[in-house]
């Protein structure tokens, strides 16, 4: 089973967007980390830590099979996420803008597969809420997870 196309496309825009949200003069952390934690601290506070450790492996589970370079992860108890060290890189900020450095592909399908679980599980309206909350001003926020309306 792959990644729904659009759970995809909107993780790959969290990710751009953290990706430049970063400043130039300093290493960036990685993008696919910082959306991660951003989940985590806003969905911690929505249904608890264990709530989140228990999503986040489940995503982590279901993204391992479209993604081996993941097979080192975990998901610690406190919801936290370890082992990834294709994401602990530095990146040059100019070299993504340009389109040299796209976020890994176990990062898309780990975002992806987390949002994927977060729609199932909440629905349209409450996930774009909670990313709305997240991300103020964010990459979705003219965007109907559907099918691309105005929201």
């Amino acid at each position: 089973m792959t990644t729904p196309p659009k759970m995809r496309d909107l993780a790959q825009r969290l990710l751009d967007y953290e990706a430049f949200a970063g400043k130039t003069s300093e290493p960036a952390e990685s993008a696919t980390l910082r959306v991660y934690e951003k989940l985590r601290q806003e969905l911690g506070e929505f249904a608890g830590v264990a709530g989140f450790q228990s999503l986040a492996s489940r995503a982590l589970a279901l993204a391992r099979a479209e993604a081996p370079s993941l097979s080192a992860a975990r998901v610690a108890a406190d919801g936290s996420l370890q082992g990834l060290g294709e994401f602990k890189h530095q990146f040059d900020i100019d070299k993504i803008r340009a389109g040299e450095f796209p976020a890994g592909e176990g990062g898309i399908i780990l975002i992806a597969r987390l949002l994927g679980l977060l729609h199932l599980l909440l629905g349209e309206t409450l996930t774009l809420r909670l990313l709305r909350a997240t991300w103020r001003g964010g990459p979705f926020n003219d965007r109907n997870f559907e099918n691309g309306r105005k929201a």
